[in-house]
């Protein structure tokens, strides 16, 4: 579930999606709203993702330190 496994794909682990949503705010910050729009138009065509599953990537990211939430908008932490 939190890695791949032979029958969870690297793009569907949890750690994938964590790895596509903290490579697009790297680019920008973003709403929780934005943020799931911009991962389904990263995933490959036919890529299903439901919104539990991205949502516990965001808690995962979290848990791990690398994510924020500032006033309704998710920042990548710096690491120092």
């Amino acid at each position: 579930m939190i890695l791949p496994t032979k029958h969870i794909p690297e793009n569907c682990s949890l750690l994938g999606v964590g790895g596509t949503i903290l490579a697009l705010l790297s680019e920008r910050e973003a709403t929780v709203s934005s943020l799931w729009e911009g991962v389904q138009e990263a995933r490959p065509a036919g890529g299903r993702l439901s919104f539990d599953w991205f949502i516990l990537s965001l808690d995962l990211l979290f848990a791990l330190g690398s994510i924020r939430l500032d006033r309704g908008v998710l920042k990548k932490r710096a690491r120092p």
